[in-house]
């Protein structure tokens, strides 16, 4: 439930093993096994056994892509009318800083006490952030919100996992993985032009706070359907204080902490920012190390690279994507619908490649995928800023939108396919679990660049109130836009160069 928390999200476990292990906690965790294949099967994803879960799975999906959507149409409203254009990033990178050490701890929540009470604690959380986000009066309290959102958002996405993996057979889970796929495409589609008219009609702060009395019958209709899950066989008594003390939650912990070092660094003069910014990789750099797959930033040859590849193509890619309305709005004047339309097609793309990565006869070419995903990637984040030249139309955003989005839909289905063909069947959930956490630093660290960069450029002090037209005069920096697209771009291209190194071989 991320700002852009994509169906690719979820179907990087789809073949994981059932439980916490595909959640992120242990492999091997404690839990009963998900229900066999039989009787109960035949009807498929919305046969009577399953129907009530599916559909409020499905809601409950549906209705986070549209807030992910609705977030982004927004966003620039919502940080001009709260004189917070300097803070921008802030309120995205947040919500992905929390959701980084919620993931952790929903993993080995669920695998101690099973995925009901996280799954619950984490829709309240994100439900209370929207709240906040929707009341807040200043930009500090709006981040404030968005973190709660990203608490919220991090136990839900896990939880989720392990949902599926006890409640659906095996021979189910990949008809239920392509319904959380397909429950995001109607609202890339009219998201925009729904937040966007509720946030010029009624005001931003409704975007906000409608959407957790929407979850409220999502949850009613699949409340049956969890109770009935098998029971978790109880792990070890110590409580919250055994599961936040795991190993595993205290480096996520030192990974969001030092990721908030670096982010306070990057607004502080250089006495101040020196310190913070060293303690904040101290804590950081040792424990993501630990996190993820030995050689992951070296790119070593197979699933180190598969998992890198995965945080800078999500880190480009949000990063970028966090800036385009506000560029839209301040620059080129359209309204929040109209910007938030621009992204549209990207989504929609974005399954369209998915899908076609899909295809048996291109199989033996998913290296080369993941590669040409990351140049088309590179190449629509470069042309999206040749929108602040007179003269360049503004719909060129969206067009640049869907080619990135395709390259999105190839990149990141083909790394979900090759990390489980890379992966020994006892390590497919801590693997995925590792994809997961890969993305969410990605999104932390590049969405705090990009706002580092965009504050150094000057944008910080775009007018708070009115469009403003591009060369309109002080108040319009594109430079500041232009770098952070630059800087995207960047990390797309480095992503396509490591390319060759995704198959296994000699380091």
């Amino acid at each position: 439930m991320t700002a852009d928390r994509r169906p690719h999200d979820i179907a990087a476990g789809a073949d994981a093993p059932a439980g916490a292990a595909a959640a992120g906690g242990a492999p091997g965790g404690r839990q009963d096994a998900a229900p066999s294949d039989g009787a109960a099967a035949a009807g498929g994803v919305l046969g009577r056994a399953h129907r009530a879960l599916t559909l409020g799975i499905i809601s409950v999906v549906s209705l986070v892509a549209f807030e992910a959507i609705a977030v982004n149409t927004a966003m620039p409203v919502a940080a001009r009318a709260l004189d917070g254009i300097g803070l921008y990033a802030f309120a995205f990178s947040s919500c992905f800083t929390a959701s980084l050490f919620a993931m952790a701890l929903a993993g080995e929540w669920s695998d101690r006490r099973g995925p009901l009470v996280p799954l619950f604690a984490g829709i309240a959380a994100f439900g209370a952030g929207l709240l906040v986000a929707g009341g807040a009066r200043s930009m500090g309290m709006f981040i404030a919100g968005r973190g709660v959102q990203g608490i919220g958002s991090g136990l839900v996405v896990v939880s989720l996992y392990v949902v599926v993996g006890r409640a659906y057979p095996e021979r189910l889970r990949p008809s239920i993985m392509a319904a959380f796929s397909a429950a995001w495409v109607l609202p890339v589609i009219v998201g925009p032009v729904v937040a966007g008219t509720v946030t010029e009609q009624v005001g931003w702060r409704w975007v906000f706070l409608s959407i957790p009395v929407l979850i409220l019958l999502p949850l009613a209709v699949m409340l049956p359907a969890l109770r009935a899950l098998p029971r978790t066989r109880p792990g070890p008594d110590d409580g919250m204080r055994g599961i936040l003390g795991s190993r595993r939650c205290r480096l996520a912990l030192a990974v969001a902490v030092g990721a908030c070092l670096l982010q306070y660094a990057g607004r502080q003069p250089v006495r101040l920012a020196l310190p913070a910014a060293a303690a904040g990789l101290a804590l950081l750099v040792p424990a993501i190390v630990r996190l993820l797959p030995r050689g992951t930033f070296r790119a070593a040859r197979g699933l180190p690279t598969v998992v890198l590849m995965r945080g800078l193509a999500a880190g480009a890619l949000v990063a970028a994507e966090s800036f385009v309305p506000l560029m839209l709005v301040t620059q080129r004047g359209l309204s929040a619908t109209l910007a938030g339309l621009s992204l549209t097609g990207g989504g929609v793309t974005w399954a369209l490649g998915s899908y076609a990565q899909s295809r048996p006869r291109l199989e033996p070419h998913r290296e080369r995928l993941m590669g040409l995903g990351m140049v088309l990637l590179a190449a629509a984040i470069a042309a999206v800023p040749l929108a602040l030249l007179d003269g360049v139309p503004a719909w060129i955003v969206a067009v640049a939108w869907t080619v990135g989005g395709f390259g999105m839909g190839l990149n990141i289905s083909s790394g979900g396919v090759l990390l489980l063909t890379l992966s020994r069947p006892e390590d497919a959930g801590s693997n995925s679990a590792s994809l997961q956490m890969s993305d969410a630093l990605g999104n932390v660290t590049f969405v705090g660049i990009g706002g580092a960069l965009f504050v150094a450029f000057g944008g910080g002090s775009i007018a708070a109130e009115g469009p403003v037209a591009s060369g309109a005069g002080g108040a319009s920096h594109p430079a500041a836009f232009a770098a952070v697209f630059a800087a995207m771009a960047v990390v797309a291209l480095a992503g396509a160069g490591v390319t060759g190194r995704l198959r296994p071989g000699a380091a």
